[in-house]
């Protein structure tokens, strides 16, 4: 191809491996629910990690499918205590079951603690596709980069953003539309922590935005609809809007 005169090779990046990854992560969470399904469909688990591997250049497969494999319980027992929060929480969730089924928030839980574990252990790209798959079907944009403790809870889940550096305690539950990013976006900030904290207790309504790396939200605090936040809150506060301004509420 000529481009202003010159000649421009493209590379070939194998758009086709998305569709991939995406089956590969339908039926890594199939498996991780259904042992009949697993004992059935285990070994094809792993053909098609090594598989994507391969195609994207990456060595020793076999050794990080051993590895990522034996996570496989303490991720399910991770999943089954946000479930529990999910009917604990949600007045509207009848059953365990239509949690793990119709959920998407809790489906989206389920794809980040996988490709968070397939990040730690240093896998590229991968861990990435997985959370932008999960993306697509649910709303809910999860890097896999963050840390996010037990009992976790999202509702709704469309509209979901939660960056790389953030941190999520234990018990936090948030609503559609709720980010948690980066109060700028520089390049150069790749390295360092650039998005909040979140205590455990913490509640986030729809639509809150919470910016910024040294910002931590204290324990058990509320966090109300549509408030923007871009400075650390003490402890059992509730964060609402009234007219443009930010209202602070220590609770009891």
């Amino acid at each position: 191809m000529k481009e202003t005169g010159q000649i421009v090779a493209f590379k070939n990046y194998s758009m086709c491996l998305r569709d991939t990854v995406g089956d590969f992560t339908k039926q890594l969470i199939n498996n991780l629910f259904d042992v009949t399904h697993l004992s059935d469909n285990g070994k094809g688990n792993r053909a098609q990690f090594l598989n994507i591997l391969e195609r994207l250049s990456v060595e020793n497969g076999e050794d990080l499918w051993s590895s990522f494999e034996i996570y496989f319980s303490t991720i399910r027992q991770k999943l089954d205590l946000d479930a529990v929060a999910a009917v604990k929480n949600d007045p509207a969730a009848k059953s365990l079951k239509e949690i793990y089924l119709a959920y998407p928030g809790f489906y989206a839980i389920a794809v980040h603690r996988l490709s968070h574990q397939l990040l730690k252990l240093e896998v590229p790209v991968l861990p990435r596709m997985m959370s932008e798959f999960a993306h697509s079907v649910t709303g809910a944009d999860i890097h896999p980069g963050a840390e996010i403790g037990n009992s976790f809870f999202i509702d709704h889940a469309t509209g979901i953003v939660i960056g790389e550096t953030t941190q999520i305690k234990d018990n936090v539950q948030i609503f559609q539309g709720v980010t948690l990013g980066g109060i700028q976006v520089k390049k150069s900030l790749a390295s360092i922590k650039r998005h909040p904290t979140i205590q455990s207790g913490v509640v986030i309504y729809a639509n809150a935005t919470i910016l910024g790396g040294d910002v931590v939200i204290g324990m058990d605090s509320i966090i109300g609809a549509n408030v923007c936040i871009t400075e650390s809150i003490p402890k059992k506060s509730i964060v609402t809007v009234q007219s443009e301004n930010n209202i602070f509420q220590k609770r009891n």
